[in-house]
């Protein structure tokens, strides 16, 4: 997949870079067939190129034409709501606990990706991203590592610790993503998020926050 990607990255350069030669010379009146007329077009088109490529870098991969052939990662920027489905068994009762409410946000530019997944006890920042993306194999997939920091007045039952995930990228037939997660801690589990907003938000809606532990006295 990347090296069919890098092949098409270079047709197209070569082919819009014959584009604009083409154009300068037409509007300039000038004959490609003589070295001195072609070679004095080099410094434009060269300025044309990193122009057109600051501006896909900018913004055009996002667009869906580029999907697949020319970008091989979706655009996940936004706000995902969802929950986390935790291994983690409550001494005081024996059971696991219910589902915890949460939200992942994606911050993406074309050359870096990070996720933040929030929940009303702990913000879990990732450290190390990447994608696992082979259309032939059916395989769309994110995997980040992470840092997970609960807050001061839950330390004495819940200590810093890092954890890294896989999650699924579902497009059709709604955006979701969905995978597993593991933890220093011995903890695994299930994230499930649905596609919430464009904008990064940084809290949890307010009909989507009350965690299964959280006692009343630390609920904010």
């Amino acid at each position: 997949m990347k090296n069919i990607v890098l092949k098409s990255t270079i047709y197209v350069l070569i082919g819009v870079s014959a584009l604009i030669w083409f154009g300068f010379a037409w509007i300039s009146g000038l004959n490609l067939s003589l070295a001195k007329d072609f070679f004095s077009l080099v410094p434009k088109v060269v300025s044309a190129d990193l122009l057109l490529i600051a501006i896909f870098v900018k913004w055009g991969w996002k667009f869906k034409i580029f999907r697949g052939w020319l970008v091989p990662f979706p655009d996940l920027n936004g706000t995902w709501v969802g929950y986390v489905y935790s291994s983690w068994v409550d001494e005081a009762t024996g059971n696991k606990i219910a589902p915890i409410p949460a939200m992942l946000t994606v911050k993406q530019t074309f050359f870096s990706t990070s996720y933040v997944v929030r929940t009303s006890e702990m913000q879990s920042d990732s450290y190390v991203e990447g994608f696992l993306i082979d259309e032939q194999r059916q395989q769309k997939e994110l995997t980040y590592s992470y840092t997970s920091r609960p807050r001061a007045s839950l330390s004495h039952r819940s200590n810093p610790h890092d954890g890294a995930c896989v999650l699924s990228i579902i497009e059709n037939p709604k955006r979701r993503l969905k995978g597993r997660y593991w933890t220093e801690r011995q903890t695994t589990g299930e994230m499930i998020f649905d596609f919430y907003s464009d904008d990064l938000l940084e809290e949890l809606p307010d009909d989507h926050r009350e965690h299964p532990k959280t006692e009343p006295e630390n609920q904010r």
